[in-house]
């Protein structure tokens, strides 16, 4: 992991961007933490339409986890977004939805096979190499959870990694079917945000899908609105979230 960015931000946040191998990301750790005292980690997820994109929303959950919390959060940039090289099988994934979405019917399965299984198989194992190089720096010593993005890497990543104690998940419609099945071996602590007018999310199947998770522990926020009407107190609950299980 080579840092290669410093900045410290007005409310006691240090935020690093870094490259490990060609993959970007950044990370924001408290600007006076002891690093004798680890602190737990907070991987943030987002959807795949490029950091510098999407910078505003996921910086401002990082730094109110490490500013209110004092947790390190960190997140990388997805395969084939933001800067990093094009990848043909899924940009040709995501014309056939935008087609299938514009004509106004249903998305076949095989679409949205060939848009998230890839995506899944190939960011799981980067969050993971993230999560070695992180745990290794100091000051950061886990548990771990994981929040938001694309919520097929969410249900991976919570089934293949031990280190993930908790995780927020936020709602999504495109759920390959052996996602679903994956979902049923999932018992981390969860919590589901869901939009119950998100005009680009089918409500029953989300609805679905959290029945499907095996966690024994699992809570489901939903608030009226659409996709970018979250309310802004979802942020705190989802740190007291974390606060229940990280600590």
């Amino acid at each position: 992991m080579h840092f290669t960015s410093e900045r410290r931000l007005d409310d006691d946040v240090l935020e690093r961007e870094f490259i490990l191998g060609d993959i970007p990301g950044i990370l924001w750790t408290p600007a006076s933490a002891d690093p004798d005292t680890p602190t737990p980690l907070i991987l943030i997820g987002h959807p795949p339409l490029g950091l510098k994109r999407i910078y505003p929303r996921i910086s401002g959950r990082a730094r109110h986890y490490v500013g209110e919390y004092g947790f390190a959060a960190a997140t990388i940039e997805l395969p084939g977004s933001g800067d990093r090289p094009r990848w043909d099988a899924v940009e040709q994934a995501r014309a056939d939805l935008r087609r299938a979405m514009q004509a106004g019917g249903p998305v076949g399965d095989e679409i949205v096979d060939a848009l998230v299984r890839p995506l899944v198989d190939k960011a799981v194992p980067e969050w993971q190499e993230a999560l070695d190089a992180l745990l290794a720096l100091p000051g950061i010593g886990g548990p771990v959870g994981y929040e938001g993005g694309v919520i097929s890497i969410g249900i991976r990543l919570a089934l293949a990694e031990p280190r993930v104690r908790a995780a927020c998940l936020f709602a999504g419609t495109l759920v390959p079917a052996a996602m679903v099945e994956e979902a049923r071996q999932v018992t981390v602590p969860l919590q589901v945000l869901l939009q119950w007018d998100d005009e680009g999310n089918d409500r029953q199947a989300t609805l679905d899908l959290f029945d499907a998770f095996g966690s024994k522990e699992k809570t489901l926020h939903a608030n009226l609105g659409g996709h970018t009407g979250v309310p802004q107190f979802e942020l705190e609950a989802g740190a007291r979230f974390f606060a229940r299980h990280l600590r």
